[in-house]
């Protein structure tokens, strides 16, 4: 096998844990696909979760319904929004997580992703936006109307990414 196969291959054997389904807690969320270990990183990619800051000039011409999107899935804060490095055609899975004051996710000191139990097979995936984001989020932020005039949703996307590594 090429490298490249062989890369793709460990990964789909050892890092894939994870889909995409309709969440009961709010719309679409992450689940697993099979049980996920405590301390493991179930959302580990082979692409970054850079990403990359812009302000309300440099998003003038940006199509409105662009940005509506942009706020309803990026960070948004002091009038900056933060686009992911891949851009928005590619799927990024946390960004699909969904709040709890329960979580069963929780960034380690490094900004990954980790199962802080066992997560059963079928269950979703979900972090503390609060605690992940060292701050009580707000999520009716008015910084999102030169995005398009979405408030963000407390329950869609995790807002502030900021190039955590998963």
């Amino acid at each position: 096998m090429s490298s490249l196969k062989e890369k793709l291959y460990d990964h789909l054997v050892n890092d894939v844990y994870c889909k995409l389904g309709v969440s009961g807690i709010h719309g679409i969320g992450v689940f697993a696909l099979r049980e996920i270990p405590a301390g493991t990183a179930p959302l580990k990619s082979l692409v970054t979760n850079k990403e990359i800051k812009f302000s309300r000039t440099e998003m003038k011409n940006v199509p409105s319904s662009v940005r509506k999107h942009l706020a309803m899935f990026c960070l948004i804060e002091k009038g900056r929004v933060f686009a992911p490095e891949i851009g928005m055609n590619a799927v990024n899975l946390s960004v699909y997580l969904n709040h709890s004051k329960q979580p069963n996710l929780k960034f380690d000191d490094k900004d990954v992703l980790r199962a802080i139990r066992t997560i059963a097979k079928g269950e979703e995936l979900t972090i503390d936006y609060d605690e992940s984001f060292d701050d009580e989020h707000d999520f009716s932020d008015d910084d999102d109307e030169d995005f398009g005039g979405a408030s963000v949703d407390p329950q869609i996307g995790v807002p502030g990414q900021r190039g955590k590594a998963q």
